[in-house]
């Protein structure tokens, strides 16, 4: 197997202990924690992944691989369309979402492995309808052939948007299916007119939620004198909002990436932790790692990414099986997109989506689901001369 990319991926889970432990300093003290609360919590997860990850990689890729990856679309695609029944006792809202179900101590977020399982699916499923030497001419043929895949995810985003309240991963998701869709053979213009598609349903969401709408103003906010510089000055009076709230998170995040410089404060030093950037250890963790290990730090860890991104984007450019390389670009992508999403947050490029930092971000779901996806990679590409 590629075993470049398990030590990649193994260093980046193992960097999410200590940034567990050095980031959570006044939620230590604020919930009356002990010292090496996230910190153990934080361990177990990230070691059960890094198993995880090898356990998976030793399965025989045609023996498992189909029953893997299509038992986690089913499993986790139901799991999330009973959410919104089960009992309170397995289901607690949080602010009006059920995301997590709780099974005595440990707590799921079913979209986590929907996300792996899904693009599973696709891989698996466009090999068996697509074939990417012979393209589709007519638009109308290709939207009657992509149909069922438009529906499925249609169905899964009513689930994340409206039940969950977390449209963060409808975009991830979204971006991952019409980017397999160009990979599986079908037509840019088909893909453009899926951007437009997404792009009218990010405003409709938007558009029917007053939390919503009052994080985008405030994320307005804090952009807008920078943003409105570059545009026409009748244009600029348009679109200025006068005595806008900012985003207090956002300011103290840019706060937290200035603060750390070109080297750091040092690991364990961090300021804006201390009550003033709350979630730091989960959503702001790259914020959080900027203001301690500086530019230098947090760019090393950027090339972590870049380098299993690389990793995952090789397998499937040597894979000569469509559906060990949709997977792997597929998987590529979901890190990739998410990556984005948060660091353009916390920098305020672009609107906060809550979404988290893949392996790094504090929580057991989303760094064993990723470990999962990352596993069932490796597993393939046992079958791939890399």
């Amino acid at each position: 197997m590629d075993r470049k990319l398990f030590y990649i991926a193994a260093a980046i889970m193992i960097l999410s202990i200590f940034s567990a432990y050095s980031l959570t300093t006044y939620t230590i003290l604020f919930f009356n924690y002990s010292q090496y609360h996230f910190f153990i919590r934080q361990l177990v997860f990230a070691l059960f992944a890094i198993l995880l990850m090898w356990g998976v990689a030793q399965l025989d890729p045609d023996k498992w691989g189909n029953k893997l990856g299509v038992g986690l679309f089913l499993l986790f695609f139901t799991l999330m369309l009973l959410m919104s029944v089960l009992p309170h006792s397995l289901v607690t809202a949080v602010g009006g979402a059920k995301r997590w179900i709780h099974i005595g101590p440990v707590s799921i977020a079913p979209v986590e492995f929907f996300k792996v399982g899904f693009i599973f699916f696709l891989a698996w499923s466009f090999t068996r309808k697509f074939d990417r030497t012979q393209r589709v001419r007519k638009l109308w043929n290709e939207i009657k052939l992509i149909a069922p895949y438009l529906f499925i995810f249609i169905v899964a985003v009513v689930s994340i948007a409206i039940f969950q309240n977390d449209i963060g991963q409808v975009m991830v998701l979204g971006a991952t299916l019409a980017f397999m869709f160009v990979l599986g053979g079908r037509s840019l213009k088909l893909f453009f007119i899926l951007v437009f598609m997404a792009i009218g349903m990010f405003i409709l969401f938007v558009s029917i939620s007053a939390h919503r709408i009052a994080r985008i103003k405030m994320w307005w906010a804090s952009a807008q004198n920078y943003l409105l510089s570059y545009m026409p000055s009748w244009m600029a009076q348009e679109l200025k909002l006068d005595n806008a709230k900012e985003s207090y998170q956002i300011v103290n995040s840019l706060h937290a990436i200035h603060h750390g410089g070109i080297l750091g404060q040092g690991l364990g030093n961090g300021q804006l932790k201390l009550g003033f950037l709350s979630e730091v250890h989960t959503d702001f963790v790259l914020a959080g790692l900027t203001e301690e290990l500086g530019f230098i730090g947090v760019a090393a860890i950027m090339f972590l990414y870049l380098l299993l991104i690389q990793r995952l984007l090789r397998i499937a450019n040597k894979s000569q099986n469509m559906t060990i390389s949709l997977f792997s670009a597929g998987v590529a992508m979901l890190i990739g997109f998410s990556l984005l999403i948060n660091s353009f947050g916390i920098s305020s490029i672009a609107p906060i989506k809550g979404i988290a930092v893949p392996m790094l971000s504090y929580g057991g779901s989303s760094i064993v689901a990723n470990a999962l996806a990352l596993g069932m990679v490796l597993m393939f590409s046992k079958k791939v001369r890399v």
